[in-house]
């Protein structure tokens, strides 16, 4: 009978000496689109893995044309008890926590001391009109300008600078414009066809929107972008839409001197560089501003993710989501190729030892925007408010219609759908 109790004891405690990481793990599920082809998740699922022995995450994948059919919400509504859902549309986040489904990230952010400020502005899309952040931002893209360094050093003209006004923007794109039409044609700049290029700028002063309902605030734009067609410093609206030809494929010729693009052609200029279709170098600074308006401001959009309300596994989900959101998964993120919300010196410094970063400090520097707005707010009548601006734009840039008439024809339309 001793030698019973003296086995059963031994075996307690031998039980009591086994490690930590070999009892059963905690698991965190995790809600998301594209999971077996986005390279990112399995680098944020391999690197918190490795950072937290005993913590093991679970996706469930759900394709993205389904999520944008709301099957993400439709789970949430039904109580899936799921810990984390990623957030696809931007205004999915303040919608379901208006619905009681997810859970207020503000006890979370505070316990840790999560600074808020390198989001660069891109937190604030998440906050609900309580005040309460429901959701981080994991990527964020904005837009910068690419320029092609070998057609500055061949006129003799110094880059492009981070501290840049439209003014100057739109001197230094006629100084680097020379040629004829053909092949000896050098454009200084380049607008593709998107609104987004001509006149989303206006927002970068964080106070306009393109849902505002007023639009005086283009009419420098698309005054400067109308300038420049004429002064054949840009290829022509009509001429773009007309020949389909990509942004991509237009500066990868090496005939544009500058182009106002998303971070994400970053990512086409490495490959193009590294498959021998680009044969220039080339750099990167942060977009020209207006009087008055911080250099290094810029507009994006963010790409969020969320701790549902009805999670058993909060602290735990939100120890995925910090780290996602945070440096440590922000360093996971850059070498599959995309942009991190997150960004400070640490994170700006393995970005730009990235292979094809360009090597200047420019371009470095221009990795840590002044503020990021977002590109269209969201709301209920964005969409009709989008459908609006954007026909009008066509209108404008095809010169059916003056800046001035078509913007007084969006101040009255857009007034329409704000009274409804």
């Amino acid at each position: 009978m001793r030698k019973t109790i003296a086995l059963l004891l031994c075996a307690a405690m031998m039980l009591c000496l086994v490690p930590a990481a070999l009892a059963e793990d905690t698991v965190i599920t995790v809600v998301a689109w594209d999971v077996a082809t986005t390279p990112y998740y399995a680098a944020y699922k391999d690197a918190f893995e490795a950072a937290n022995p005993g913590v093991k995450v679970e996706y469930i994948d759900i394709a993205a044309q389904d999520y944008d059919q709301n099957k993400a919400g439709i789970m949430l509504a039904g109580g899936d008890k799921s810990d984390v859902f990623f957030i696809k549309q931007l205004d999915d986040a303040t919608k379901w926590y208006s619905q009681g489904y997810l859970a207020s990230l503000n006890d979370y952010v505070a316990a840790d001391s999560v600074d808020l400020s390198a989001y660069a502005g891109m937190a604030d899309c998440y906050v609900a009109s309580d005040g309460q952040q429901v959701a981080l931002p994991f990527r964020a893209d904005y837009w910068v300008l690419f320029y092609n360094k070998d057609l500055f050093d061949a006129a003799g003209v110094a880059h492009p600078a981070n501290d840049m006004t439209w003014d100057e923007y739109k001197d230094l794109a006629i100084q680097l414009t020379s040629g004829a039409e053909g092949v000896d044609k050098i454009y200084g700049a380049h607008y593709h066809t998107w609104l987004s290029d001509a006149v989303n700028w206006a927002v970068c002063d964080g106070v306009n929107t393109l849902a505002d309902g007023e639009y005086s605030d283009l009419a420098y734009f698309y005054q400067l972008a109308l300038d420049l067609e004429d002064a054949g410093a840009v290829r022509a609206y009509t001429d773009l839409k007309a020949s389909g030809l990509h942004y991509r494929g237009a500066f990868a010729a090496g005939d544009i001197a500058m182009l106002l693009m998303g971070y994400w052609e970053l990512g086409n200029l490495v490959t193009d560089t590294a498959d021998g279709t680009m044969s220039f170098d080339y750099g990167f600074v942060s977009v020209p501003h207006a009087e008055g308006v911080p250099a290094g401001s810029s507009f994006g959009s963010p790409t969020g993710m969320s701790l549902n309300q009805a999670s058993e596994n909060k602290d735990a989900a939100w120890k995925f989501i910090s780290f996602v959101t945070g440096e440590e998964g922000a360093k996971a993120l850059i070498p599959t190729g995309n942009r991190p919300a997150y960004i400070n010196e640490s994170v700006a410094e393995i970005m730009a030892s990235v292979d094809g970063f360009p090597t200047d400090e420019a371009s470095k520097a221009a990795l840590l925007p002044t503020a990021v707005y977002l590109e269209w707010p969201v709301g209920d009548n964005v969409p009709a408010i989008k459908t609006i601006v954007n026909e009008e734009h066509t209108l404008i840039m095809t010169r059916e219609v003056s800046v001035e008439d078509g913007i007084a024809s969006m101040n009255e339309r857009v007034a329409e759908v704000l009274a409804d």
